[in-house]
């Protein structure tokens, strides 16, 4: 019988666990500076297997998983962050690209640099390389492999295309795992809106929507995504008024209010 793959089975977790060291010792080294979060909700967590969604915050919220997770959650990351060579490009463009162009030659520099410690990074953290070409299929057999080993999974699902104040817009395709998932076990899976605050240093988690299996497809994605952007904007506005990190790596000075209704981050700026 054919071996499931299973996430240290890959080439690319392979090659990483010879520095595996390093990074424990890094992560050992800057938990005890990392501004401590407190996560709220974990009631809404089911105990079998789920899926976490979570706002990015940009560095914040990948950041926040791998600290304060349990070891039995795995995060989805960017698959070109994993690769020396893909390092730079991917990086500059989603990180850097929004900054002013007088100083953008700097951060060209800089993405050059973080690269061998992006590797080691994401190729030791509890990850699953997402790659936008056809090595998405060996993203999506991780993926399962993981969730019927009883890990849980944590998705980023926004893209560059604004939604409001909160969120960006959901990519919907990462809801396909259920229905896989489904095809392969006839369990349903439950997918968990997350709102990570970083200014509050707090995480909460709000109330799953579960899989339906008798919806068409592209109606479920959009049932699904749409439930959980609405249930994360839900949760950031009932707070005490807060910045809200965007998805977009722009100015402070532009950061939205969670109190800004109706508003969205666009092109470095709040509009209506």
């Amino acid at each position: 019988m054919h071996k499931t793959k299973t996430l240290e089975d890959t080439p690319l977790k392979k090659s990483g666990r010879r520095f595996g060291f390093l990074f424990r010792f890094l992560k050992a080294v800057i938990k005890p500076f990392y501004p401590k979060y407190e996560l709220m909700g974990l009631e809404n967590i089911p105990d079998e297997p789920c899926i976490i969604v979570a706002n990015h915050t940009q560095m914040y919220s990948p950041i926040v998983c791998e600290l304060y997770l349990p070891d039995n959650f795995v995060t989805w990351c960017a698959g070109e962050m994993t690769k020396l060579k893909e390092v730079p490009a991917y990086a500059f463009k989603d990180f850097w690209s929004q900054k002013k162009p007088s100083v953008r030659w700097l951060f060209k520099i800089a993405s050059y640099l973080i690269a061998p410690l992006s590797v080691l990074v994401f190729n030791n953290a509890r990850t699953i390389p997402v790659f936008r070409d056809n090595r998405i299929i060996t993203t999506f057999k991780l993926s399962l492999s993981a969730v019927q080993d009883g890990k849980s999974l944590v998705i980023f699902p926004e893209h560059d295309e604004a939604h409001n104040n909160i969120v960006a817009r959901f990519s919907t395709k990462f809801t396909d795992i259920a229905r896989m998932h489904f095809k392969n076990s006839g369990k349903r899976l439950s997918f968990v809106p997350t709102y990570v605050a970083p200014n509050l240093k707090k995480m909460y988690f709000g109330n799953p929507i579960v899989y339906d299996e008798t919806n068409e497809k592209n109606k479920e994605r959009n049932r699904i995504c749409d439930y959980l952007m609405d249930e994360i904007t839900k949760i950031a506005t009932s707070l005490p008024k807060h910045t809200v990190v965007p998805y977009r790596n722009i100015s402070k000075k532009y950061y939205p209010k969670n109190t800004d209704e109706k508003e969205v981050v666009q092109n470095g700026k709040n509009k209506v």
